[in-house]
């Protein structure tokens, strides 16, 4: 028992490691965003993750094609990628990060209520009442009507949207779809759409940033194999929480780097959405009537297309002759 207790801490841990690194690369991209456009910063980080992602889908050594099982699904989870991709990282260029997160957080509502739909999940009155709560707690951040709402606001919005309903998609074929498709296509996808976009918003840059750039590649990575890691040594309902520790880096880095202070409104909006967030989980954990548990399985962070899925990953560590305690998403 207390040697399961310390695997479980130890993955909590590197848990809270992997979003602090996750952190510090969306400081480099609203770094970038003051003098690049958001499809300029999305194009390299997403190149320069190639050759790192190749390296690790040597892994898959299943003979097969890449062409999708469901390639409607897929091709839909595509679109989804590049829209949260490019308005999560004009969010993060316009809008404080605290904000940001908060407004991001509302990603496992969503996810309940597109489950619904999409999954047959079923959501009874505990749960649904906490999805309620967390919108509110999205309206206290927003202050519709009190504060101007503006286009970054918006954006911060459709990226959690199209983030939980990417996720969703995720936990609707990810058991059947090879997990080289679903890792492949979004970040090909993200490079086309990117690149063709280019020649409109290109600004020349020096090295330093060229760098930054290569660097948010990297810290996705490095990100990526500490949740891995993480889930492969603790259950879900112990990893996921995790996720909320990056508003205090935010309100740590913003502070330090752009001057930004915590709002009230902030603050206790993402309090709320919090609140919600976590009782969801240890909902679908103790078996609250949810049948998918799609917002245990939605096991990357929303809203980083230079960041690898983690679910496909786990998938490809699960085929391999290493034991795993993680379920493919």
């Amino acid at each position: 028992m207390l040697a399961e207790q310390a695997t479980q801490l130890r993955g909590a841990a590197l848990a809270l490691a992997a979003y602090g690194v996750f952190a510090t690369h969306d400081v480099l991209i609203k770094y970038l965003g003051g003098t690049y456009s958001p499809f300029q910063i999305v194009f390299f980080s997403v190149l320069f993750g190639f050759p790192m992602v190749t390296l690790l889908l040597m892994r898959d050594v299943k003979e097969a094609n890449l062409r999708p099982v469901y390639p409607i699904w897929t091709a839909l989870r595509t679109a989804a990628s590049v829209i949260t991709g490019g308005t999560a990282f004009y969010a993060f260029s316009v809008l404080p990060l605290a904000e940001v997160y908060a407004i991001l957080f509302a990603a496992p509502l969503l996810i309940t209520l597109m489950a619904i739909p999409m999954l047959g999940e079923r959501v009874g009155i505990r749960r649904g009442g906490a999805v309620l709560v967390g919108l509110c707690g999205v309206l206290i951040v927003l202050q519709p009507g009190a504060t101007a709402l503006t286009i970054g606001h918006l954006a911060a919005l459709v990226a959690a949207v199209f983030g939980a309903f990417g996720a969703v998609i995720m936990r609707k074929i990810g058991q059947e779809e090879r997990s080289v498709v679903l890792i492949l296509y979004p970040m090909m996808a993200n490079v086309l759409v990117m690149g063709a976009l280019l020649p409109f918003v290109y600004q020349p840059m020096p090295g330093q940033d060229m760098l930054a750039l290569a660097v948010i590649a990297g810290f996705a990575l490095v990100g990526t194999a500490l949740l891995i890691f993480a889930y492969r040594l603790a259950p879900a309902a112990t990893v996921a929480p995790m996720q909320y520790s990056q508003i205090i880096w935010a309100t740590v880095y913003g502070a330090l780097f752009f001057s930004e202070g915590l709002e009230w409104a902030t603050a206790i909006g993402s309090a709320v959405i919090i609140a919600s967030g976590v009782y969801i989980v240890f909902r679908e954990d103790r078996g609250g009537g949810s049948a998918t548990t799609p917002v245990l399985q939605t096991r990357s962070r929303v809203a980083s297309p230079s960041v690898p899925r983690v679910a496909s990953f786990l998938g490809l560590w699960q085929r391999s002759p290493q034991p795993s305690h993680a379920t493919e998403e």
